[in-house]
């Protein structure tokens, strides 16, 4: 019994791994970081990737996946959702992203994670397997517009892992961003004059006299955000408070702001006020680029592209505007992910890529905005993003190329978890196919 007992100890931690230690083999390897490998090997023992190349070795009882004709890439990562905090829209109870109060930097999106949401696995089935899940608040555009109200400072953005049964379990990085919506002009178009006076929004100076109040409020915010953190440095005696508190990293520039502003002037604003505050910045989803190549180039300043398959912003903007907008960003030699905004469509990231792809973006450059470079913009490089050893094996296998539309994911492997693929839309699917 002894004996026995202790072969059972012994063989426990081989149990344990068993489930994410395996061989792919014969696949094509796209590693994203260097040239792809025919008939390549992918070695995975306890979740990570060990080994990459050709001809290797198996260990002696690790299982092997044979995958001739099959595509492996690295799982892509969505770099804006609400994933896990609202569900349907139309339905308040199911939406949990709006709180009072202009400035909420202390709430945390990732504890407000639902893991048993719809969206979850009918976003990962098309080879998603991280999100950046942002709590933006209600409110909108429209709102402010109409009187400068709605959250600036929204909360902590959370990257995660679209698998776990809590929110501890599809953790990545708690803290990658702190969410704000940068103030800006947003006055009543022309095309608004046929609408009701309620809903047209201010006009021009009503809608400078909104920005000038916000953008003073949040430099105050930001003052006393200062004066509690040179007070607790200092030794005194403070009570706590949690939004300055959760202010720190921020002023630290260990978390960056992410800067949601449409417009080229909201940009430059943006940039000068991270400049003065000393700040990290990331600009997400901006609509144009205008002359501030060069600038975010030289300040190193990331941004997190918005949808490319959009309608023009304005009305006199060319038909293609969104879709040739990452060309733009790409030529300025600004560093860009893509991000789906919402969680609708995120399982159409990979043909927001591909549309950018046929407007001039490079292929190569498209398939790392949507790997790679989300990955190093939210200072995870190290852990996902692509095919290396000593990475977490976030894999998608297919039977082609992920940005065309008939590809179909095979296989999908989250932390070397082998993840199940099956949706609600593919239960529907199934159900109506066959239909009397």
């Amino acid at each position: 019994m002894k004996t026995l007992a202790f072969v059972l100890i012994a063989a426990a931690p081989l149990l344990v791994g068993a489930d994410d230690s395996f061989m792919i083999r014969g696949a094509v390897v796209h590693p994203v970081s260097s040239p792809a490998i025919e008939n390549g090997s992918i070695l995975v023992r306890d979740g990570k990737i060990v080994g990459v190349g050709k001809n290797l070795s198996v260990p002696k009882g690790v299982r092997v996946i044979e995958a001739k004709g099959m595509h492996v890439y690295p799982g892509m990562i969505d770099s804006a959702t609400e994933m896990g905090l609202s569900e349907i829209s139309a339905v308040r109870e199911t939406v949990d992203t709006g709180e009072l109060g202009k400035f909420n930097p202390q709430l945390r999106a990732e504890i407000a994670i639902n893991p048993a949401s719809e969206h979850i696995p009918v976003t990962r089935a098309n080879g998603i397997t991280t999100v950046i899940s942002l709590p933006m608040g209600a409110g909108g555009e429209m709102r402010i517009m109409r009187n400068g109200g709605g959250s600036i400072i929204t909360g902590q953005a959370a990257l995660v892992h679209l698998d776990g049964w809590t929110w501890e379990d599809m953790d990545v990085k708690s803290d990658a961003g702190m969410a704000m919506r940068f103030p800006t002009i947003l006055s009543a178009s022309r095309r608004s004059a046929d609408l009701p006076a309620s809903m047209r929004g201010p006009n021009f100076e009503e809608a400078k006299k909104n920005y000038e109040t916000q953008i003073r409020e949040l430099k105050d915010f930001f003052e006393e955000a200062r004066r509690y953190q040179k007070a607790k440095a200092s030794g005194v005696p403070i009570n706590p408070d949690l939004k300055f508190e959760a202010m720190l990293p921020v002023l630290e520039g260990k978390v960056p702001l992410l800067a949601v502003t449409s417009k080229e002037r909201a940009i430059r604003d943006a940039v000068k006020f991270a400049e003065e505050e000393k700040v990290k910045l990331v600009i997400a989803n901006p609509r144009e680029l205008g002359a501030m190549g060069p600038e975010l180039k030289a300040k190193n300043i990331p941004v997190i592209l918005g949808p490319t398959l959009a309608e023009p912003q304005k009305a006199d903007d060319p038909y293609d505007a969104a879709y040739t907008l990452p060309e733009e960003f790409y030529k300025a030699g600004v560093k860009f992910a893509f991000g789906s905004f919402d969680n609708q469509f995120s399982r159409d990231l990979p043909y927001q890529a591909a549309t950018a792809v046929a407007f001039g973006l490079p292929y190569d450059e498209a398939l790392k905005a949507i790997t790679l470079n989300p990955a190093e913009i939210w200072g995870v490089a190290d852990r996902i993003g692509s095919i290396e050893e000593g990475k977490w094996a976030d894999l998608m296998m297919t039977d082609g190329d992920p940005l065309e539309t008939k590809t179909q994911v095979k296989q999908l492997f989250i932390k070397g978890k082998a993840v199940d693929l099956d949706n609600k839309q593919h239960k529907l699917y199934e159900k109506y196919l066959s239909r009397p």
